[in-house]
Formats: C-alpha cells, sequence, structure tokens
C-alpha cells in the first residue's frame, strides 16, 4: 500500500500552489479579470484536498490578489490601491519552508496592498556571479543571500551592487558584524543557526543511555553511536561529511587557525588543523557508526534520520524543519567537542539591489521582514531562529512544538564561529573541499595532502 504522504508533503504542496498562483498574478501572467482553474483542478494539479486548495486560496483573497465570485469561481483583482508598484524578491528555495515565507509575504501583502512581491527562485551554484547578473538585468529588488554566498561576492568585487542598510535596532549584534564591508553593512541578517547534535530520545531510552550534554567530547559521541546501533541496520551518527556547512566544524575545534607567511604561503602540515581533519575522517570511517550511505546533500541526514535509520545528526535549527512531523520525540545538544567548543555558525540575510527602480518598496519589505512582527512569525511557525532576539527568545505556543532544548543556542553563543575566523575565505574552503574528499576516501595519506591542501590555499 503506498505510504499516505505527511503533512509536511502537504505543506509543501500548498506554499508551492501559492506561490506558483502568486507569482503568475504578480508577473502578469494571469491577466486582471481572468479565472483561476477551479478548486478541483488545483487540486489535482497540485496534489491537494479541496480544503488545503481553499485555505490557499483564501491567503490570495486576503492579498486582494484574487477575488470570489460567487457560483462562478475566483479571479485576478485589479490592485487594490492606486500607484501599485511591483518587486522582485529572489530567494534560496529552501527559505520557503524555512523561514516560512509564504506566509509572510502573505502577511506583507496585507499590510501594504500597494505593494506586490513577485518571488524569482535563485541558483545555488555560482551565486556571487548569478546574483550579478539578476541585479544587473533587473530581475532582482531585494535577495537572500547566506554569509558564504556573501564572501563570494565580496572576494570578488561584487560587492558595489549591494545598497548599505542600516541594520536594525535588536537583532544579535555578531550577527551583524558578519555582513559588514569597511563600515557599510551590505546586507542584514534574516535568521540564523549554529550547526547542532539533534537525537533521538526514544533510542537514547530504549537502550537506557543519558542524553547528549555540553561535556561530550567526539570520543564520547563514538562510545554512544556504537551502543545506539543494532543489527537490523540502524546506525549511531551520521552527516554530510562533504558539506562546506559541516566539516569546517573540524577546523574550527582544532583551535587552530591557518597562517600564512610573509609571502602568503599557508601552513598546514604539523598544525592542530590536521588534527581536526583527522578526526572527522576516523568518524565518517567508523565500522558500525557511521553508515556508507551514498548522500547527495544536507537533507539526505535529516531524510534518514526521519526514518530512523540514525540515532544522531549533525544538523541545524534550519534543518529540523525537514523532520517537523517526526512520529518519536527528538532534541538537540552542543556538538561534542575537540580540542575547543565551538561550532560553526550559518546566517541567511537580506540583500537590496543599489540600483533598484524601486528602491523605496524594497526597503519597505526588507524592513517588514527584519521587524518585530514577521520575526515572530517565524519565531512561531518554524524551527529557524530570527535574527531580532526579542522574537527568538520569545516564550509561548507556535504552531510547531519545538523540542524542549531549543534554546539552548543562547548558552553557546561564545561558541559560534564563522569559517573566516580560521583565516579561510570561501574560494579557499571550496579548494579544500576538492581536496579533502580523497584524504576522508583513505585514498590519499596525511602528508600527501598537506602538501596538496598548501598548494590549494596558496
Amino acid at each position: 500500500m503506498p505510504k499516505k504522504p505527511s503533512r509536511t508533503t502537504f505543506h509543501k504542496r500548498l506554499d508551492h500552489m501559492v506561490a506558483q498562483l502568486r507569482e503568475d498574478i504578480v508577473s502578469g501572467k494571469l491577466s486582471v479579470g481572468e479565472h483561476l482553474p477551479s478548486e478541483v483542478e488545483l487540486g489535482k494539479q497540485y496534489q491537494l484536498s479541496k480544503n488545503s486548495v481553499r485555505k490557499g486560496l483564501e491567503m490570495l483573497v486576503d492579498e486582494q490578489l484574487i477575488e470570489k465570485v460567487p457560483r462562478v469561481g475566483n479571479r485576478v483583482s485589479s490592485p487594490a490601491v492606486q500607484g501599485s508598484v511591483t518587486i522582485k524578491l529572489g530567494y534560496y528555495t529552501s527559505v520557503m519552508e524555512q523561514m516560512d515565507l509564504n506566509r509572510l509575504l502573505s502577511d506583507f501583502h496585507v499590510a501594504y496592498p500597494h505593494i506586490r512581491v513577485q518571488t524569482v527562485a535563485l541558483p545555488y551554484d555560482n551565486y556571487a556571479q548569478a546574483i550579478e547578473e539578476y541585479m544587473k538585468g533587473g530581475m532582482v529588488d531585494v535577495f537572500t543571500i547566506n554569509h558564504t554566498d556573501y564572501q563570494h561576492v565580496v572576494d570578488s568585487g561584487r560587492q558595489e551592487w549591494l545598497e548599505p542598510m542600516n541594520p536594525p535596532a535588536g537583532q544579535y549584534p555578531f550577527l551583524q558584524s558578519a555582513f559588514k564591508h569597511r563600515d557599510r553593512y551590505l546586507a542584514l541578517p534574516f535568521a540564523f543557526s549554529p550547526v547542532v547534535l539533534c537525537y533521538n530520545r526514544d533510542h537514547f531510552a530504549d537502550k537506557g543511555l543519558e542524553e547528549p550534554d555540553s561535556g561530550w567530547t567526539w570520543d564520547d559521541l563514538t562510545e554512544t553511536a556504537q551502543k545506539l546501533a543494532d543489527e537490523r541496520g540502524r546506525f549511531g551518527f551520521y552527516f554530510y561529511f562533504l558539506s562546506q556547512n559541516r566539516w569546517p566544524v573540524f577546523l574550527l575545534q582544532s583551535g587552530d587557525s591557518v597562517r600564512y607567511d610573509a609571502q602568503g604561503r599557508p601552513s598546514f602540515c604539523g598544525t592542530k588543523l590536521m588534527e581536526g581533519l583527522r578526526k572527522c575522517r576516523d568518524l565518517v570511517n567508523k565500522e558500525g557508526v557511521f553508515p556508507r550511505f551514498a548522500a547527495e546533500n544536507d537533507a539526505d541526514a535529516e531524510a534518514l534520520f526521519l526514518q530512523e535509520k540514525v540515532s544522531m545528526i549533525m544538523t541545524t535549527y534550519f534543518s529540523l524543519n525537514d523532520i517537523r512531523e517526526a512520529g518519536f520525540s527528538f532534541d538537540v545538544a552542543p556538538l561534542p567537542y575537540l580540542n575547543e567548543p565551538r561550532t560553526l555558525l550559518l546566517s541567511v540575510a537580506l540583500g537590496m539591489n543599489r540600483h533598484s527602480e524601486q528602491k523605496e518598496a524594497a526597503r519597505t519589505l526588507v524592513d517588514y521582514l527584519l521587524g518585530e512582527a514577521a520575526q515572530l512569525t517565524l519565531r512561531q511557525n518554524t524551527f529557524s531562529i530570527p535574527s531580532l532576539k526579542k522574537a527568538a527568545e520569545w516564550r509561548g505556543k507556535g504552531t510547531v512544538k519545538h523540542p524542549s532544548r531549543y534554546p539552548m543556542y543562547r548558552e553557546i553563543i561564545p561558541s559560534f564561529r564563522w569559517t573566516t575566523d580560521i583565516h579561510l575565505n570561501a574560494r579557499q574552503v571550496e579548494a579544500m573541499h576538492r581536496e579533502l574528499k580523497w584524504f576522508w576516501s583513505r585514498m590519499e595519506e596525511e602528508d600527501t595532502i598537506c602538501r596538496r591542501l598548501e598548494e590549494a590555499l596558496s
């Protein structure tokens, strides 16, 4: 019998329907006065129930993008306010669910009916070049950008395309400084997450094991993972080790940073940095603990965790949104540590096209998404952590049930680090990644990899 789709799947389908209809209306693909397909046809197209379709259409009615005509159907309405403008929001596709972007844009349209937002999905590859082309072509006015891609933009000299902005009061200061170039803020943080450990509480209880705490080392994790693994194919620990949002953790925890001589040549051999990379290699090659799974991206770790194939994963608050419908109890803990209790910090920010023809409207959208109402909505309806401290630290009951240790991130703020803290830019991290695949696969010896890393970083 086919497996019944989860509520998460329905939520994604509903998001897709609303986003697609909104984009077709705002872009003009659907003209004013044109009727939408029937609710039955939309249900078949997006594999949704009639109630789900109606829920999505009600959002578009609230946004004044469509109007219901009794006994006829739904048709595209004319702009509610004279002089309405359209702006284009470029976004990472992951943001749609991780930040509940559909809900935020719906609320924005209600608050500012004269501004219509057209969404544009952005590519993940060659982002710095792509976003420059999108800005040059007037295809985005506002866009999401993570810290790594921001570094690529700055390192490649494309920062002049970014509009300087004033950071709002009340954001976590450590987030704002990461998007500052010289004396200007070229992007403003929207949401963030440290890399953390997520674990299946039921598995720990079944084995009578104590849950992870801030005193865990990687040796403690390995020992516990061995006890959690069983003969039915369940493994103790997993993460997508080729991800540039995961493996740099081991460099950070080494307690060292890359040193350069007078000629700019880096030193890797014989440093603590190699100790961190060695620990990563040993973990992913631990027989019976770490599955030999041909993962394609970070999300595969959450998929295995959701299927209870693994008991612990290295993940982020962003990615917890992928397991919100887990049929078991789970929680989060600080990452185990090597020499220093440190973890990688990830952040998604909002940038503006400096040459936008709709700067006032674009700035209004940015101010709204970073304001208290939108940030609180993000906190109440996702696992992602808002950049506004007051919203992030709100205590109450939202639509999403957070794990009991959700506020744990507040206690480990001193451990947050960026890859730039180990004196590596985005290009160098990518260069290391290409070389380290050989080392982690045990196809190259350590001394050979050391020399190749020093050459790649020069």
